[in-house]
């Protein structure tokens, strides 16, 4: 016991290195301010991936058409998932002459098996877009009327091939969605860190920008379009392995998309699921190196918790080190929520740690070993 005791003390030294590693990056990275004068020179083509969202794109293309970027250098192209819902007709009865449907079963058979359909339906909006700057979003999300002006003022200025831009919950009217808001809200803060360091490559596919022929140029989601995740993360190292200095995090609060926690247990662990399932996809290994330290530290916690159940002598050892890892999260945390005006979600932090860990644990052991379900599909 007394070596699991050292190598769970290494992990938490490791594990606080880190925390305040990123404390660090976010604290230097710059916000951007968009300037009096508009941009208005790009072309820009936003795609939104949908399938059974009838009920979530009206906010959405509402939020689009508020755009105060301008309409005729704007493009909306929503692709159709093989929805069974009313997702089409919501698109094309939507009254604005920049937005316009495509869908995934006029290019495949709907008998055709894949582990991406989303890589495949952005690949395909890609090849109909007109626009320079692709920007992806979900069709679950909201946005501010300025979110497209800052990017564009954001890519004309400093000219990147990939932008990584901010996303945060809303609507976390329970305790559950408040708990999701909060682990969505730190891996947001270390996305934003970890640009700042140049310690890794990290984005949400709610909130990206590229330029269409840097996609091209490293053939698109050629050689990870068989992993089921990662239209995202994967993409974006591949853009970073061609151009490294090409990849931006654009933190300013006009280009916050904000996006839903999901409903049920259920979906929150096959959502996580499928975010771990490519922690050992990634080329970069020091997201790998570092998801392996944040899972091998929850773990050990973990387990020690669960012996000091049956064996109190170790209560204090197991509250000493899961108030090192509170008190670090939470100094790490506290300048990320006020950029996103959540601080009043931090007093669920402390008792979301009964939730935190064991999740970690059993989505990071899924995503290796498991399988999930999404959109109604299986994927292994």
């Amino acid at each position: 016991m007394h070596f699991f005791l050292i190598i769970l003390i290494g992990l938490a030294l490791g594990y606080g290195v880190l925390m305040l590693w990123y404390s660090l990056g976010w604290t230097r990275l710059r916000k951007f301010t968009l300037t009096g004068q508009q941009a208005g020179k790009t072309l820009v083509t936003v795609i939104i991936p949908a399938r059974d969202e009838a009920a979530n794109l009206p906010a959405l293309l509402e939020a689009l058409r508020q755009q105060t970027y301008d309409a005729a250098l704007l493009e909306i192209i929503v692709i159709d998932d093989f929805s069974t819902d009313d997702t089409a007709a919501v698109v094309t009865g939507f009254q604005a002459d920049n937005v316009h449907l495509l869908q995934l079963k006029g290019h495949l058979d709907a008998q055709q098996r894949l582990n991406s359909y989303k890589k495949k339906a952005i690949e395909i909006a890609i090849s109909q877009a007109t626009g320079d700057l692709i920007v992806t979003t979900d069709a679950d999300c909201v946005m501010g009327p300025r979110w497209i002006e800052t990017i564009v003022q954001f890519y004309e200025k400093h000219q990147p091939k990939f932008i990584a831009a901010p996303v945060s919950f809303y609507k976390e009217h329970n305790f559950f969605k408040k708990l999701q808001s909060l682990d969505f809200m730190t891996m947001q803060g270390i996305t934003g860190a970890a640009a700042q360091l140049e310690a890794g490559t990290m984005c949400n596919g709610a909130n990206l920008a590229y330029e269409k022929q840097a996609f091209y140029d490293v053939g698109g989601f050629s050689g990870i379009d068989n992993i089921a995740s990662g239209d995202d993360m994967l993409l974006m190292y591949k853009i970073y392995s061609a151009y490294p200095d090409g990849v931006m995090y654009l933190k300013s609060e006009d280009a916050v998309v904000r996006t839903l926690a999901v409903d049920t247990l259920k979906d929150f662990m096959n959502q996580r699921i499928r975010w771990s399932s490519k922690a050992d996809k990634y080329e970069d290994k020091r997201i790998t190196w570092v998801l392996l330290l944040v899972y091998l530290f929850n773990a050990c916690l973990l387990v020690m918790g669960i012996i000091a159940i049956f064996m109190p002598v170790w209560w204090p050892w197991f509250l000493i080190v899961l108030l090192f890892k509170v008190t670090l999260e939470l100094y790490f945390l506290l300048p990320v929520a006020r950029f996103f005006n959540k601080t009043e979600l931090l007093v669920w932090f402390i008792p979301g740690q009964l939730f935190h860990i064991p999740y970690i644990v059993v989505a990071g052991w899924l995503g290796k070993f498991g399988s999930y379900q999404w959109k109604g599909r299986q994927v292994n």
